[in-house]
């Protein structure tokens, strides 16, 4: 089992690092969802960590639905990307009609070359997740992180299962939003899922003490004071949790009888 952690800076990828991920995904702007992270976030992630750095390839926020230029701009995010020492990409475009544009997802997964795909969760803004799975499948990219179609995977379940069955040995299939010590447990039963991604984050008051509160540098009121970030404890019980998870399923297998 495989816990990929959700982080933004570099403070958070040595958190997720300490406590346990097997990988991060490195994002910017984690109030629109995370969008392509900078070169000298990419970087000095990279020289941080030792475990695997799967970078964001989003040119902005809102729907997956990009124009030609915004295309040619995720096209060059993926060769800097893979030029700066990234293990992998994410990402996810659809047409107009909220389905996957196989077309366009092709050429980016045969531009990362060798570096393997993971498809977001645009695939949770199609109709039918499970039956986008196939679509997917056609274009190369080697995981799907989903919370089902759902705004929380524990909402998903249903969908998030039918999912792991139709991506069968083809896709792996990583469940995500919402994932805790609380829900891992009912999140793995429930669907058969073996990967899982969280965010964890918490927020704390900026250090700033001259504030100027009636002055903001952007929409969301309540913002320019607060700080987001990753604490390596909430990492680490939620591995310890996986680790619970998988022992037992382990236990299991072995306790199987044998046939004859």
């Amino acid at each position: 089992m495989q816990l990929e952690i959700c982080i933004d800076s570099v403070e958070s990828a040595i958190a997720a690092e300490r406590g346990g991920a097997d990988r991060v995904e490195l994002c910017s702007d984690l109030l629109e969802g995370g969008i392509t992270p900078s070169a000298g976030l990419i970087a000095a992630v990279r020289r941080s960590i030792g475990i695997g750095v799967y970078v964001m390839i989003r040119p902005r926020g809102g729907d997956f639905c990009y124009t030609d230029a915004e295309f040619i701009v995720m096209q060059e995010d993926i060769r800097q990307a893979r030029d700066l020492g990234a293990d992998g990409l994410v990402l996810g475009v659809l047409n107009e009609d909220a389905e996957v544009d196989v077309a366009r997802v092709t050429l980016l997964v045969r531009l990362a070359e060798s570096l393997p795909v993971t498809f977001h969760r645009a695939i949770d803004m199609t109709p039918d997740p499970a039956t986008a799975v196939k679509a997917v499948s056609e274009t190369g990219a080697r995981r799907i992180l989903t919370s089902g179609g759902a705004a929380k995977v524990t909402e998903g379940l249903d969908t998030v299962a039918r999912m792991v069955t139709a991506a069968g040995d083809r896709l792996s299939i990583m469940a995500g939003s919402g994932i805790n010590p609380k829900t891992l447990a009912i999140v793995a039963a429930a669907t058969g899922a073996t990967e899982f991604h969280a965010a964890l984050r918490t927020s704390s008051s900026s250090p700033v003490r001259y504030r100027k509160e009636e002055v903001t540098m952007g929409d969301l009121p309540d913002r320019e004071y607060l700080r987001f970030a990753l604490q390596e404890d909430r990492v680490r019980a939620l591995r310890s949790a996986l680790e619970a998870l998988d022992a037992g399923a382990t236990t299991i297998r072995h306790s199987r009888p044998q046939g004859n």
